[in-house]
């Protein structure tokens, strides 16, 4: 359409169409992603699963908006945002995505609170109350006693827990999540994926890159990339409560 919107169903709040990315590999060219089509509804969990080369980290930058397709559709919050300039997908990024690093990608100098303000300074006009805002989500992501720590006093599972609250800070309609929890052990993994899976059951949107299978069963649905393509979408059954 030529204003730059489509429509989708209302649940939908993310839905990629037919979407191929092709890079230049040693003047060669290299298709990442092969006719991708996926939807993703409002408060799906979805986890995006495939071997080296799969084009899952390829998918999840697009759905970032970090990268363009070559062809296809990628609509977000009801608009085409496949051809937006660089200040636009920039704008998209702040308004509908939060994003969760497998490095937590925090600023060493900066407290806990300071840490999850940071989106919050690029933002205009500016939020009223982000401060108490900030404060909210630490004591929801269960830092509460560490609010004046800065990174390097924190374990890797508390640094985690700064990234998403972070990434929550200016309520995305999407939570970007990738290998949240590969660099943690075991126990500090499920305590990550409870947290996220809290996050989802109060109605948040998430989809996870991740190569460990019992992540990805934490998960509503499971994406199975191969050569860029989807091999498999599969439900997964999950408690009530």
């Amino acid at each position: 359409m030529s204003d730059g919107t489509r429509t989708t169903a209302p649940d939908v709040v993310a839905s990629v169409r037919d979407v191929s990315k092709v890079y230049e590999l040693g003047g060669q060219p290299v298709k990442a992603l092969d006719g991708v089509s996926i939807d993703f509804r409002q408060g799906d969990f979805v986890a995006i699963m495939g071997s080296s080369g799969s084009g899952k980290s390829t998918l999840l930058n697009l759905l970032g908006c970090l990268d363009r397709p070559t062809s296809g559709q990628y609509v977000l919050a009801g608009r085409d945002v496949a051809r937006l300039d660089d200040e636009a997908l920039s704008r998209v990024r702040g308004r509908y995505l939060g994003f969760v690093f497998q490095s937590y990608n925090l600023i060493q100098q900066l407290t806990v609170v300071e840490n999850i303000e940071v989106p919050l300074a690029y933002r205009r006009p500016p939020l009223p109350a982000g401060r108490e805002l900030c404060l909210r989500l630490a004591r929801l992501v269960g830092l509460s006693g560490r609010l004046d720590h800065r990174p390097n006093q924190l374990s890797g599972g508390q640094q985690q827990r700064v990234a998403i609250a972070r990434a929550l800070v200016n309520n995305p309609h999407v939570l970007l999540a990738d290998e949240p929890t590969g660099n943690l052990d075991t126990a500090t993994s499920v305590e990550i994926m409870d947290l996220l899976d809290a996050l989802n059951r109060a109605g948040r949107t998430i989809v996870m890159v991740t190569h460990e299978p019992d992540i990805a069963a934490r998960a509503k649905r499971v994406v199975r990339l191969r050569d860029g393509r989807v091999a498999s979408i599969t439900e997964n059954t999950r408690p009530a409560g």
